[in-house]
């Protein structure tokens, strides 16, 4: 008697094993980014592509775009933008927002992502302080190309 309760208990032990592992498994596989995105932790939902100003929810392989004034989630990308290569596209990763409505946010990530952000290949500091003192800083070889600065003025 005491042999079958062993071999039975033996046998649910391995049939809940056996059924974590497949759990663990089906999971791993949930959420996975696309090959076409950058790799990201776990606790990461959405990116935004602002060059078609689209989302796409990671968790759900969806799509997430406005579609005559609503928001619609699809498996594929509106069809003005089949062409479009997500490879060489921007992704902008989303990670401070979880939830199912990404948009909510739109306004801010179309200001802070905007078609024409990070379009230039090389970024300069901007200094926008017209500060009129001579900085001697011997730019006189380039001055002559008709680039870089001009001549300071008193």
């Amino acid at each position: 008697m005491k042999t079958l309760q062993l071999t039975t208990a033996l046998g649910v032990l391995l049939f809940a094993a056996s059924s974590m592992q497949a759990q663990v498994s089906v999971n791993v596989n949930i959420g996975t980014p696309p090959v076409w995105g950058p790799a990201v932790s776990a606790n990461v939902d959405y990116y935004f592509l602002p060059d078609i100003d689209v989302y796409y929810d990671i968790r759900q392989t969806q799509y997430v775009y406005l579609n005559q004034g609503r928001w619609i989630r699809s498996r594929n990308l509106p069809v003005v933008y089949k062409n479009y290569d997500l490879r060489r596209g921007r992704t902008v990763v989303i990670n401070d927002y979880h939830g199912r409505t990404p948009y909510i946010y739109h306004d801010k990530h179309m200001s802070k992502y905007h078609k024409d952000y990070g379009k230039r290949k090389n970024y300069y500091a901007y200094n926008d302080h017209h500060d009129h003192h001579d900085h001697h800083d011997n730019h006189r070889d380039y001055d002559k190309k008709g680039k870089g600065h001009d001549k300071h003025k008193h």
